[in-house]
């Protein structure tokens, strides 16, 4: 899981240079940040996770190498992109990505069925996620077999992978990892769960139908998607209050990333409605939603995977050390997220980098922490 993380942020912070000279196709680059870093990490994430809201053991070793495949497939698809490799091979990757979903699906709903008890209802979550991502997997597969129609594949296939399989694995989590961050249990996160998924999945695909259908249905959707983010703060504020919540790093991060989604939902319906171009509002997803999410979920797990079991003063350290500028990073990432959106395109990709750097400055200062805390 450690690799897997340290992959993901090279490859985002590679994409984001890339994208800053000018160097790399868009959709190379795009499927840098995607393919490579944020696909595994869910993957990873949710190999820690499935575990614990089933009550069984740990993953075993071939399902925790899928993130590593996953990364693997990525390369050859970014390179496939880049024109390096025959494009065919487009194709291949993500045909390996749909087997490596469909076998952590499988292996998820197995430990669910093998729960002792009745399992967190978060692991349909993540269970829904992967079904999402495989449709969007199917919509490469489709651009072979029916090219006349690429545009509309392409839009679904961007649209099930965004909002569907990051938009469904973050809210998943969210409401278990906010309260395990600040300290604090939150006995309504289960039913928030149990509730609010049928909803969610279902604005996401009316979203995606309304792609393909009219913009209209997909406003529709994207104001759904709004209510349940809104809902979820508003959840927040009344079960921690608002003095606690900005007190840890980590937590200011995650929220932070709840309201880039709602930023990035509204840019979407704007471009919908034809009031602005696609590309500020894609990195305007990425600057506010899932450079703060990432940040934010890895400052409170990068010390469990690297220290597991018991805690220990070096996974207290480490967590201390990475959650230190968590409210300033998030700043950055607010604020590159509006730079997009105003056409500002080079002051955000400014911010995005420090807060992006200043995250992995912080992950570079704990390497020694072993050596500094004994």
């Amino acid at each position: 899981m450690l690799i897997t993380a340290a992959l993901t942020l090279l490859a985002v912070l590679t994409a984001a240079s890339l994208a800053a000279v000018g160097v790399g196709t868009p959709a190379a680059v795009a499927h840098l940040v995607f393919a490579v870093g944020i696909v595994p990490l869910i993957f990873a994430a949710m190999t820690h996770f499935v575990p614990v809201l089933t009550r069984t053991g740990d993953a075993p070793a071939i399902i925790r190498c899928l993130p590593v495949f996953a990364q693997l497939a990525g390369v050859l698809l970014v390179l496939a992109l880049q024109g390096i490799f025959p494009y065919e091979l487009l194709q291949l990757a993500a045909a390996i990505d749909l087997a490596l979903a469909g076998g952590l699906l499988y292996w998820i709903v197995r430990r669910a069925r093998a729960a002792l008890g009745r399992p967190h209802p978060g692991w349909r979550w993540y269970a829904a996620a992967l079904a999402v991502l495989m449709l969007a997997l199917v919509a490469i597969l489709a651009m072979a077999l029916w090219p006349a129609h690429w545009q509309i594949w392409r839009l679904l296939h961007l649209h099930l992978n965004t909002l569907g399989l990051v938009g469904l694995a973050a809210f998943g989590t969210l409401p278990v990892l906010l309260p395990t961050v600040l300290g604090r249990g939150d006995p309504g996160a289960a039913q928030w769960l149990q509730r609010y998924l049928w909803p969610m999945l279902l604005a996401v695909l009316t979203l995606v139908l309304g792609i393909a259908v009219h913009w209209s249905l997909a406003a529709v959707g994207a104001s759904v998607l709004l209510v349940l983010a809104g809902l979820l703060l508003v959840r927040w504020l009344q079960c921690f209050g608002w003095p606690r919540l900005p007190g840890d790093g980590a937590a200011v991060s995650l929220i932070a990333a709840v309201l880039g989604w709602m930023l990035g939902l509204l840019a979407g319906v704007l471009h919908g409605g034809g009031a602005m171009p696609a590309m500020p509002g894609l990195w305007a997803w990425v600057a506010a939603f899932l450079l703060p999410l990432v940040t934010g979920a890895l400052s409170q797990l990068l010390p469990v995977w690297r220290w597991p079991g018991r805690q220990s003063p070096e996974r207290d350290a480490m967590r201390s050390r990475l959650v230190a500028r968590g409210a300033l990073r998030a700043g950055f990432f607010l604020l590159a997220g509006a730079a997009f959106l105003g056409g500002f395109v080079l002051p955000g990709m400014i911010l995005a980098m420090l807060g992006l750097l200043l995250f992995i400055v912080s992950v570079l200062q704990t390497v020694r922490i072993r050596q500094s805390t004994r």
